[in-house]
């Protein structure tokens, strides 16, 4: 039944029906490609937002360690402190050993979350690693840390905690003496 309608068109209707399937085509050719490009732009925006949220996930989680860990930093502190300070006769102590090892578990654990104390005495201070309580007299250098008033820490390689520490001042007797040496 098809032959006998082929058969049927007349040779100037096959040019017009084919050029509008010629047209036809065209069109949805260009359909396709919109929304080809519409997906992708789609799809680019979509793992661009994934990306975005990933970041601000791994900055929120960041920001959560590092107010739990600077909680954590005083019982740590207090801990030191403790051991510093028991009796030499409860040296052998089991308790004691076991403070030790609960105190050297809190050390590890901060040191695998990225977080390292830093040494500060009879270092040259420096305003981003240090706070400075308090300015003494010292035969050493101005500027010198004398003394560490509370360790400082860094959280992968960024101070989440200056050291508060004694700073070296010029006293008044060292410049008379300079004075003295330069007169005679």
């Amino acid at each position: 039944m098809e032959d006998e309608e082929d058969k049927n068109l007349e040779p100037k209707e096959l040019p017009d029906d084919l050029e509008k399937c010629r047209e036809n085509l065209a069109k949805l050719e260009k359909e396709r490609s919109e929304y080809l490009a519409g997906w992708q732009r789609e799809r680019a925006d979509f793992l661009n937002y994934k990306k975005a949220q990933t970041e601000i996930f791994e900055g929120f989680q960041k920001m959560t360690n590092q107010m739990l860990i600077l909680e954590i930093l005083p019982v740590l502190d207090n801990l030191e402190l403790s051991l510093k300070h028991f009796p030499q006769s409860l040296k052998d102590d089991e308790w004691v050993k076991g403070l030790i090892q609960i105190y050297e578990n809190f050390k590890d654990i901060l040191k695998e979350q990225g977080v390292e104390e830093f040494k500060s005495r009879d270092e040259k201070f420096n305003p981003e690693f240090h706070e400075a309580v308090e300015k003494v007299e010292s035969e050493k250098e101005e500027g010198i840390i004398v003394e560490e008033i509370q360790k400082g820490y860094t959280l992968n390689g960024r101070v989440i905690r200056p050291a508060r520490v004694k700073v070296a001042a010029r006293s008044e007797n060292s410049d008379e003496k300079k004075q003295e040496k330069e007169n005679k």
